[in-house]
């Protein structure tokens, strides 16, 4: 147990899996998480983040979709030439077309998609689903030719026949892509059905899966997670969970997760309080105040019990220290504060009150207008300085 995390394997023992898990991660802000209603990041902002996920160690960033724009083919490139460990990655539809312009980005990965539900073969396509397979198979043989890894991905799979998934995947692998990709494009999954699926996927493949959730019924972090545990390979994410509608599973969510649930401690967590607030600066997205992870409140502690608690041993409620990723401790005096919890703030900050000073403190604590949002520091040393005053 490292000096940042206060779990023990131990201790998780009689509830997670311990059997190893072969993942890597696939981090797509760049390109799906820029599919956010009103986000669009510049040139140096996606550098910026691309070279953030990979001092964290992400395996593989998604840069962009290159056929959007010029602008958006010239980025994907320069990320493709920074000399990054993580392996770059760019979409594209099943479009010879598509996949040139990721040649010239000289990306390692291209992930070429279609759709074969019904819904998306009726209204999408108008056409028939050996039709847009045929497609997509000309285009894997087209990277593949051009020494590109492929992802061949299901977009809508979870929404498609397991079947006619079963069969598309293992007709794939005769083109000799190097992952096969399920996308829940709509959030549809649950924890067990994400089970379920990529199980039944898992028995009739010996190529690497892919899981890509959305978060429409907020539980995209779990499913990836469930995924993993029933075999998927590469777990994708973003930043902060964001991208289209609802968002998708959230990067650093799943790093702590696979940490304290599996103990995967390659992946540098004490990097994510900075990205996350990074991609609130270059998106204009805040998060949530009880974000988990990243949120201001995170590691914010009011109730006197807790506080008590925290100041002798931060594991009482604590899973893991708020240094393990970057973040900070926050001790709150409100309206639960009570005159013991007090006391240890109020040492806490390096002050010393008698018994007289503290009840004066916590009577002008009760008072204050600010109380039910909770105090700060420098609110709470300007009371803790008029009662000193006061006494003497």
């Amino acid at each position: 147990m490292s000096n940042t995390d206060y779990y023990s394997k131990n201790e998780l023992m009689n509830f997670i899996d311990t059997k190893p898990l072969d993942i890597e991660i696939c981090d797509v802000t760049l390109r799906d998480g820029e599919q956010t209603p009103g986000v669009a990041f510049t040139k140096e902002e996606k550098i910026d983040l691309a070279m953030e996920l990979d001092a964290i160690g992400v395996e593989v960033i998604e840069a962009g979709f290159p056929v959007v724009s010029s602008s958006e083919k010239e980025i994907v490139k320069e990320i493709s030439n920074m000399g990054l460990n993580s392996n770059i990655c760019c979409l594209a539809r099943s479009v010879i077309s598509d996949v040139d312009a990721a040649i010239d980005c000289d990306v390692d990965i291209v992930s070429i998609f279609i759709a074969m539900s019904d819904l998306h073969l009726k209204f999408k396509y108008h056409k028939s689903c050996a039709d847009v397979f045929s497609c997509a198979m000309s285009s894997i043989e087209h990277a593949k030719d051009h020494g590109l890894k492929v992802r061949f991905a299901a977009e809508d799979g979870t929404r498609t026949d397991v079947e006619t998934l079963k069969k598309a995947f293992i007709a794939a692998e005769e083109y000799k892509v190097d992952y096969v990709s399920i996308a829940d494009t709509i959030g549809i999954l649950s924890p067990a059905t994400t089970h379920y699926l990529v199980s039944e996927i898992n028995k009739v493949v010996n190529t690497p899966i892919c899981i890509h959730c959305h978060d429409d019924l907020g539980m995209a972090t779990a499913n990836t997670l469930v995924a993993a545990e029933a075999g998927a390979k590469q777990l994708h994410t973003t930043v902060n969970g964001i991208g289209e509608r609802a968002g998708n599973a959230s990067l650093e969510e799943l790093l702590v997760a696979l940490r304290v649930q599996h103990g995967i401690e390659r992946y540098d967590t004490t990097k994510l309080t900075g990205i996350s607030n990074k991609l609130q600066e270059y998106s204009g997205l805040p998060i949530a105040v009880n974000k988990s992870v990243v949120g201001k409140h995170a590691f914010t502690h009011e109730s006197g019990i807790h506080v008590m608690a925290i100041l002798e041993e931060p594991r009482t409620y604590e899973l893991f220290s708020p240094e393990m990723v970057g973040g900070k401790r926050n001790l709150i005096v409100g309206k639960h504060t009570g005159k013991k919890a007090l006391k240890g703030i109020v040492e806490d900050l390096g002050y010393n009150l008698e018994n007289d000073e503290l009840c004066d403190l916590i009577l002008k604590v009760k008072n204050c207008t600010e109380v039910k949002k909770g105090l700060s520091r420098e609110r709470l040393e300007t009371l803790i300085q008029t009662v000193q005053s006061h006494q003497r």
